[in-house]
């Protein structure tokens, strides 16, 4: 995707969300791009998916649920309780759909960008990590920790956000995505620890 693209998206985006959402987007999308510098990723394409991570973020959950359902999107009985978890689906949604991004690995890392998965690909854990450590995220404990890790193992890294996550809302099924604590166990056993 080459940078009048991206300027292009920038716009319609901005138009799209409030100053704050689009402020976190625009931090993601760098942080995005300097992880991918540190891991050897390519950087337009890390930095497109952080451009495009929220770009379902600001529409009414209402709407949220109505689109998912209408475009046949699979929702989970936590998600139609939830509507804005949809975000990250519709998100990768709308990215192909209405932003023509084609590139399977970009709509992945968007789709995935708030519960992880097991086996996630070097782009899938970028966008994960940028969005929890972007610098205008100020509320998430240990971050200033969390933010050093992100630059030195990634794979720690999503260890120390999912326990993070998982410890802020409880190990209960109305409250987690279960492929939150799939993750968790996933990266935790593939990491020799114990959860």
């Amino acid at each position: 995707m080459d940078a009048i693209c991206i300027k292009d998206l920038k716009k319609d985006l901005k138009k799209q969300m409030d100053d704050s959402r689009f402020e976190h987007t625009m931090g993601v999308m760098y942080t995005c791009g300097a992880l991918a510098m540190r891991y050897g990723y390519d950087l337009d394409k890390a930095m497109l998916a952080g451009l495009m991570h929220d770009c379902a973020k600001c529409l009414p959950n209402a709407k949220k649920l109505r689109m998912a359902e209408k475009h046949h999107l699979e929702i989970s009985d936590l998600e139609r309780k939830n509507p804005f978890m949809l975000h990250a689906k519709l998100g990768a949604y709308l990215a192909r759909k209405k932003y023509d991004i084609e590139d399977q690995e970009i709509l992945d890392a968007i789709r995935w960008h708030t519960t992880g998965r097991p086996e996630m690909t070097l782009l899938d854990k970028i966008v994960y990590v940028a969005d929890y450590i972007e610098p205008r995220r100020d509320k998430a404990p240990h971050l200033p920790e969390i933010r050093q890790l992100a630059f030195v193992d990634l794979d720690r890294t999503l260890i120390r956000i999912l326990e993070d996550t998982l410890g802020y809302l409880g190990d209960s099924p109305e409250h987690v995505d279960y492929m939150t604590k799939k993750t968790y166990d996933y990266y935790m056993l593939k990491n020799g620890e114990k959860s």
